[in-house]
């Protein structure tokens, strides 16, 4: 099945818009995906007819926004198949749910002396957290190294593995590089030393299948934003038991069982972990995203996205003085490359002259790059509302950055 890519395209609004006075090409996907029409007329929806607050209210705007709420539940749920769906807690999106992982995980099972596996890919908001639990608890943070092309060292992880494992945290596919990790296989090899294991899957989400009991992890994170919802959005799955025996992350409304000054009860899963109002509009868009990508088919996005990157990899490999960051085998649709004599700034820069988004920097991979041997790099990372038209583009957009250089 192929897809009908001018009617995805004409769901996405932005796509429509100039930008400098050019039609606007959209490579940013990695940072953050354009809004579909089905999200925006569901966050209309919600703040034009049924805005109220949810869970404790008997009204009907109440006990309406909150059947909406939990629908959701129940659709990310049978997104990533979990097993319940107070397995899924929502959160403000990845690095949140990270967050929530590294402290309340920190707080039940971590003790000094013990060691957390991370491998050089991650992005900061999965290493610093987890720096910041060892630190409290006297634990130690092991990086995972990976080789030239950008792929992690599998014998050198097993090697890493041992008695002292309590947590090994990495992303599914590097936000920087594309490098899609073996996680399957790393989290039944972390399972085999009794360490728990988190996937941070915002830059799979949108682009690969995640099974979440097939895969066996014990923890899963993306944000909605990374999939065509809202911003301010996230998910984390845990497994039923473990998020039983973690304390909660926050407190207030919604989180508690009893309340006294003598003492506090909590909640039942999964408000246990959702104190406060959350943001309800954007959870319940993030229904419609779901909703969106799954009519597409995720198979079809991977195999469209693959193709994709397979034309752009050829493309930008001829360009000279064009070097490509990351050339693993096994990669999603994200290209980093550096250009001889030009800076990643100044690219980016000049491109969006021409109405081309990509980004620039280190993006938020900073012991990444310096294992790259580069301060930072331009990034191009396609989504399946991309073209081969466009990348065609972004080569002419190249060839006369360098120019102008």
């Amino acid at each position: 099945m192929s897809l009908d890519i001018k009617k995805i395209r004409d769901d996405f609004p932005e796509l429509a818009r100039s930008v400098h006075g050019k039609p606007l090409i959209y490579l940013d996907n990695g940072a953050s995906t354009l809004k579909c029409r089905p999200v925006i007329e569901s966050l209309n929806k919600h703040y034009s007819e049924d805005a109220a607050n949810i869970h404790r209210g008997v009204h009907f705007l109440s006990e309406q926004g909150t059947i909406e709420f939990e629908k959701s539940r129940t659709t990310v749920q049978a997104f990533i198949n979990a097993k319940n769906t107070h397995e899924v807690i929502f959160t403000k999106g990845t690095t949140d749910s990270i967050n929530l992982v590294a402290n309340c995980f920190a707080e039940a099972f971590l003790n000094e002396g013990d060691e957390i596996l991370l491998t050089t890919l991650e992005h900061h908001s999965n290493i610093v957290p987890w720096q910041i639990a060892a630190k409290k608890k006297g634990a130690k943070v092991v990086e995972v190294p990976i080789n030239d092309q950008g792929e992690i060292l599998i014998e050198e992880y097993k090697k890493l593995l041992g008695p002292k494992t309590k947590m090994v945290a990495t992303n599914h596919i590097s936000n920087s590089l594309g490098t899609i990790n073996p996680i399957k296989e790393m989290i039944a090899l972390a399972h085999e030393v009794g360490a728990k294991f988190l996937v941070d899957a915002a830059q799979s989400v949108a682009h690969a299948k995640i099974d979440v009991q097939d895969l066996d992890c014990d923890f899963l994170a993306f944000s909605s934003h990374k999939i065509f919802g809202p911003t301010g959005v996230g998910v984390l799955y845990g497994k039923e038991e473990l998020l039983n025996e973690m304390p909660p992350y926050q407190g207030g409304g919604d989180m508690i069982d009893q309340v006294s000054f003598e003492e506090t009860t909590y909640n039942d899963l999964p408000h246990k972990f959702e104190a406060g109002t959350p943001h309800i509009a954007g959870v319940i868009a993030l229904k419609a995203a779901l909703d969106y990508v799954s009519s597409i088919g995720i198979k079809e996005i991977e195999q469209y996205e693959h193709d994709l990157l397979t034309y752009a990899t050829e493309k930008l490999s001829k360009i000279e003085g064009l070097r490509i960051v990351g050339t693993a085998k096994n990669k999603a649709s994200v290209i980093s490359f550096v250009i001889d004599g030009a800076h990643p700034h100044d690219i980016g820069t000049l491109l969006d002259r021409q109405g081309i988004a990509v980004r620039t920097g280190h993006h938020c991979t900073q012991p990444l790059m310096k294992r790259m041997n580069v301060p930072a790099t331009a990034r191009a990372s396609f989504c399946f509302y991309n073209t081969k038209e466009e990348v065609d583009a972004l080569v002419a957009g190249i060839e006369k950055t360098k120019e102008f250089l």
